[in-house]
């Protein structure tokens, strides 16, 4: 059959001449494909990398210290103690991932967020980051994970429990309007004595400026005790 095909093919191609040609061709059929996976799979590679490690815009600090000045600094406060990594929930005893369902069906702000900041804020906190030394709220702060201090100093130098310390702020990554116009971001402050409070915070730009516009008490720790003690 071979022989017959060769002999009705336009190029005359002998039988070892026609395994050449085929092993030729199954070879550049997989350099083609070498070359394809070269160029498709490190985009692949850092797309997957984009989802799962990705780094806080350094304007978003801006926001952070907005925060910080406005809702927890006083003229008291020496330190401020930070969580090292953002969180990637709302409630304290939060297991399930954030939803925009969850959102509508607590009517935040009086359901007035947009739809798409709730959606950017709950895509963005999936996972969580690491926050970096860029704060410029003007007072000393040190990060804590793992539950303790990172720099062995401050325990010496200043006391966790002294009250001159700010106990201890966790921030969640920052949400974003399709416009970008409007932001949300998710901070709590846990004290030592088990008492504590999580605010969902709104900023609206104002030309170049943000601004925090509103902000909102989503759950309080404490408050049971502290009422029973007062009584």
């Amino acid at each position: 059959m071979l022989h017959r095909l060769l002999s009705m093919s336009p190029w005359g191609l002998t039988e070892s001449n026609a395994c050449r040609y085929a092993a030729g061709m199954t070879k550049r059929a997989m350099v083609l494909v070498a070359a394809w996976l070269v160029c498709v799979a490190p985009d692949s590679a850092l797309a997957g990398e984009r989802e799962t490690v990705v780094g806080i815009p350094a304007e978003d600090y801006g926001l952070y210290d907005q925060v910080v000045e406005q809702k927890f600094l006083t003229s008291q406060t020496k330190l401020v103690v930070l969580e090292r990594a953002t969180v990637t929930r709302i409630f304290p005893d939060q297991t399930e991932p954030m939803t925009e369902a969850l959102f509508h069906e607590r009517d935040y702000f009086m359901g007035q967020l947009p739809t798409d900041l709730i959606r950017d804020f709950v895509g963005a906190n999936r996972t969580a980051s690491r926050l970096d030394a860029r704060f410029q709220f003007g007072v000393r702060y040190r990060f804590m994970s793992a539950g303790s201090i990172e720099e062995p100093e401050v325990a010496s130098a200043l006391p966790v429990q002294a009250s001159p310390v700010l106990d201890r702020l966790a921030f969640s990554r920052v949400g974003r309007s399709l416009r970008n116009d409007q932001v949300l971001l998710y901070v709590e402050n846990l004290r030592p004595d088990g008492t504590g409070a999580g605010f969902l915070v709104w900023f609206h730009r104002r030309d170049r400026s943000w601004i925090l516009a509103d902000t909102e008490v989503i759950w309080t720790l404490g408050e049971r005790q502290e009422n029973a003690e007062d009584s």
